[in-house]
């Protein structure tokens, strides 16, 4: 089951509350097994036979194996609050986007009277970086030379405008991107821009919601505006 958050202090509020219930159940089932342990052991000393008391080793034995089990208890909690606290502070930063516009990989292109912003990614130095800008029946509107590009993730901007002058119609495009270190083919990712709706939390971690562009994590980010 998929849950949006979209108030910080609320979501704050229940997931503390989560992980203090959580954190009470694991104490009481930890303390449950001691007790029962340790009861186990006083009824077996007190029914012992005086003739053939228990052994000295296996006492010490019995005692060493609840003091391993209780410190992996313990170490199993911090464990959990670790990760709760991961988590809790995840959902806190992914909910500081919402209403943000951030570049994700995409080739889709969003035309308005202001331009478009586009943006690619460059595994690797390219020294011709050339993107093909498509409308929706795959026909060429224009080609942005962005010349030489160091590896990593830069945008773009057009203004609209076509190969032959044309201001083109607002609405969406594609593009795709092509670069070259000398005569060597770069692996490049088209990036496209998008804005956070709200934030979503479930079994798998938290996501945030782009839209038509579906779910994706913080790590898919390549920059934020």
């Amino acid at each position: 089951m998929v849950t949006a958050v979209t108030n910080n202090d609320s979501a704050t509020q229940a997931l503390l509350a989560a992980a203090n219930g959580t954190a009470k159940k694991a104490a009481s089932a930890t303390t449950d097994a001691q007790d029962r342990f340790l009861k186990l052991l006083t009824t077996q000393l007190k029914n012992q036979d005086p003739l053939n008391p228990m052994d000295n080793a296996q006492m010490t034995s019995q005692l060493a194996q609840i003091s391993t089990v209780d410190g992996i208890e313990k170490l199993n909690a911090t464990l959990q609050k670790l990760l709760s606290s991961s988590t809790d502070s995840e959902t806190l930063q992914a909910a500081a986007l919402v209403g943000r516009q951030v570049i994700v990989a995409g080739n889709g292109m969003n035309l308005t009277d202001a331009g478009a912003v586009g943006g690619v990614e460059l595994a690797s130095n390219a020294d011709q970086v050339v993107v093909t800008v498509k409308d929706v029946n795959g026909l060429v509107m224009n080609t942005i030379n962005l010349g030489k590009l160091d590896a990593g993730v830069h945008n773009f901007v057009w203004d609209g405008k076509t190969d032959a002058g044309v201001k083109a119609v607002n609405g969406s495009y594609s593009i795709t991107v092509a670069a070259t270190q000398g005569s060597n083919n770069v692996a490049a990712t088209a990036l496209q821009l998008a804005g956070v709706q709200n934030i979503n939390r479930s079994s798998q971690g938290v996501s945030l919601n782009l839209g038509a562009l579906g779910l994706i994590t913080l790590n898919d980010i390549k920059q934020i505006f």
